[in-house]
């Protein structure tokens, strides 16, 4: 951790001493490209003098765009134009965008839950309705969402946005089918639907290339992809992309927002453009892979030796996430401080929820943030906690509980 003068601290996250903390879906920070980024910024520098410091175009730094359109080319079943790309301060505000721009007072937007639970409080700063809509481990449940949607039309409600995370999701690990992509994507053509496709954790793929994003998929334009550097290069640069149709790129570039302060983090983003260009991204993500994938065997394997046969998990093909399904019986949020008392922690279920009722009794444990021999002492640790369950006195129950929550 790395303080200010002010006595704050630098970052996000706050270790809890003692505590390994599986909450946090945050990167190795021993992995993260610090000499890399500090000779590309030389280069850039040296490369674009002053412009690199002034008001940037407000679609965003062209070499970046140019890099995007060129990645998505390799990683993707379609590569955007680049009028079909605006560069974002990260996903949320990529999120945030969508939600200012293309949804109206009074809307609603759907979100299959699980979900990313700060997406939740982003959708929420938004004078709109949240509405759930069932998932299964193939991702949205098509009926119930054709049920929600028109349940809310005769109600005389106005659904407007899905937001959804289809590839190597947060929390559970999924990924959507095939088929099940194809059909959302008609569903929404043909219902006027608008998805905001949140598509993060797409270069951290472990088990062979990812699948092809909702985006590729959509030939009538109701697809807003959200992208994201956070994960495959560092959160710190705040840098994000959306691709969408030419319309809802240019209104995006043109919005307030854009049109008051130039392009999002024209420095960095010019930054990492830079970077790519000399091939550190593809090395970047490589390195990530082979960690994470060492990392989330790991803590698979200790999840299999140290969790009773009543547990079950997911076996994430990528991203930071495994979703474990605790044995009957036993809540999440219960099982929280015992976990913390026992030296580890997680997020319980009802986070991911509108409904802290629709939670079942489940978790997600990150292993992005620590190394191998740490996960598996974590999984020792919960194991621990769940065979102390139900004999520890309620007042156990007031620990203290400062894990994150990103």
């Amino acid at each position: 951790m790395t303080e200010r003068g002010s006595g704050a601290r630098l970052t996000q996250y706050e270790a809890t001493p003692g505590v390994i903390d599986l909450a946090w879906g945050h990167p190795d920070p021993t992995l993260l490209p610090v000499q890399e980024l500090r000779e590309a910024t030389h280069r850039a520098m040296e490369r674009h003098g002053p412009d690199i410091l002034e008001y940037g175009s407000t679609a965003g730094s062209p070499p970046l765009i140019d890099f995007i359109c060129a990645r998505l080319a390799e990683t993707d079943a379609r590569a955007p134009s680049p009028a079909e790309v605006v560069i974002t301060s990260g996903a949320s505000q990529g999120l945030d965008l969508v939600a200012t721009l293309l949804v109206e007072a009074g809307d609603t937007v759907l979100l299959d839950v699980p979900t990313y639970h700060l997406a939740i409080s982003i959708l929420a700063d938004h004078p709109v309705r949240l509405e759930a809509v069932a998932s299964d481990t193939d991702g949205v449940v098509l009926d119930d969402l054709e049920r929600v949607v028109a349940k809310l039309r005769r109600d005389g409600e106005r659904p407007r946005l899905l937001y959804t995370i289809p590839t190597f999701h947060n929390p559970t690990g999924r990924n959507v089918s095939i088929e099940r992509r194809n059909a959302l994507v008609a569903f929404a053509a043909r219902e006027d639907l608008l998805i905001a496709e949140d598509d993060t954790y797409r270069e951290l793929s472990y088990d062979g290339p990812p699948p092809p994003s909702l985006w590729a998929l959509d030939g009538a334009g109701c697809v807003v992809r959200i992208g994201s550097f956070a994960k495959s290069v560092a959160p710190g640069l705040r840098l994000g992309y959306v691709t969408a149709t030419s319309e809802i790129a240019t209104r995006m570039a043109t919005g307030g927002l854009l049109d008051s302060g130039g392009g999002m983090n024209h420095f960095a983003a010019t930054v990492l453009a830079e970077y790519a260009q000399q091939g550190d991204y593809v090395r970047q993500i490589e390195r990530f892979r082979t960690a994470y994938r060492a990392q989330r065997d790991r803590l698979l394997d200790g999840l299999a030796a140290h969790l009773p046969d009543t547990a079950s998990w997911s076996r994430p093909a990528g991203g930071y996430f495994v979703w474990v399904q605790l044995p009957p019986g036993i809540r999440a949020e219960q099982l929280q401080p015992i976990a913390i008392a026992h030296g580890m922690a997680f997020l319980p279920a009802h986070r991911f929820f509108l409904d802290d009722a629709q939670a079942p009794g489940a978790l997600r444990l990150a292993f992005s943030m620590h190394p191998p021999e740490l996960l598996e002492e974590a999984t020792r640790r919960l194991g621990d906690a769940i065979a102390s369950y139900g004999t520890i006195p309620s007042s156990s129950s007031e620990a203290s509980s400062s894990a994150g929550s990103r």
